[in-house]
């Protein structure tokens, strides 16, 4: 049992639910933030009642580049130290780069990267300065290779798990670990938010709560990457992905994203 501290983003839905529900079980406080006030005051009142736990609910749009600083600010008011810091938030758009809206795409990228990158730097001090702490960063399988038809997604997730390996590196010679979950087609509101629930890429999908326990269970082993949610057939393509063409990768992830 774990009497520590995570904050988790989007933890209203799928995969964040999911880590805040598996954290409550282990017997740790939480910080959980989404959009959706509504959802998150429901979460809060669960896991409580359940778990016997404390919940302090943030509603923030983390594509508002002033929200990483409101909730750090919020964080301290409350007195709270964060052990874990799990940056789960993120979205994706299907379709091709000119033909989607731009301010959408510019979202995306403020909550996919600029909103992880600074409550990253905002809290890793304070581990740091007490040399422990544990950070998950979700990334996603399209980290791996270039992804036309959802270009900004792809690249943007690229730069999460880049991002946290690098991270992890610096950090070598402290208690603290950074870990990069790595997640293929999973079963959430990410599928039907980005458009990819019609795609052949979503035809069979991994559940939140194996994904969330996958990545949970390895950040506390300290783990640098944990891919989840690939089936075999999948599995073999990512291994095939260093000896492949780029174009003949880049023809198949079209196909596999293209709406049927």
């Amino acid at each position: 049992m774990s009497t520590k501290t995570a904050l988790i983003t989007g933890a209203s839905t799928g995969i964040g639910k999911e880590l805040a529900i598996i954290h409550a079980k282990n017997g740790g406080n939480l910080v959980i933030i989404a959009r959706n006030e509504s959802k998150l005051n429901n979460l809060k009142k669960d896991l409580e009642q359940q778990y016997k736990i404390n919940v302090v609910v943030i509603a923030k749009d983390l594509s508002d580049l002033n929200a990483p600083k409101e909730i750090y600010d919020e964080v301290k008011k409350h007195g709270i130290e964060i052990e874990y810091l799990i940056n789960n938030a993120g979205f994706g758009a299907l379709g091709k780069f000119h033909e989607l809206d731009l301010a959408r795409q510019i979202s995306m990228i403020n909550l996919n990267i600029t909103a992880l990158t600074a409550l990253t730097h905002l809290f890793l001090p304070e581990f740091v300065k007490r040399n422990s702490g544990k950070i998950l960063n979700t990334s996603s399988t399209a980290s791996l290779m270039p992804g036309p038809l959802q270009a900004v997604y792809f690249a943007t997730k690229a730069y999460v798990t880049f991002f946290s390996n690098a991270l992890s590196e610096e950090l070598y010679d402290t208690n603290i670990t950074v870990t990069n979950l790595m997640p293929g087609a999973t079963e959430s509101e990410f599928g039907a938010t980005s458009g990819m629930d019609k795609t052949e890429m979503f035809k069979e999908t991994a559940t939140a709560y194996s994904v969330a326990l996958d990545g949970y269970n390895g950040m506390l082993k300290g783990k640098i990457d944990v891919i989840s949610g690939l089936k075999p057939l999948q599995k073999l393509m990512m291994a095939m992905i260093p000896f492949t063409p780029k174009k003949m990768i880049l023809k198949q992830i079209r196909q596999m994203q293209e709406v049927k």
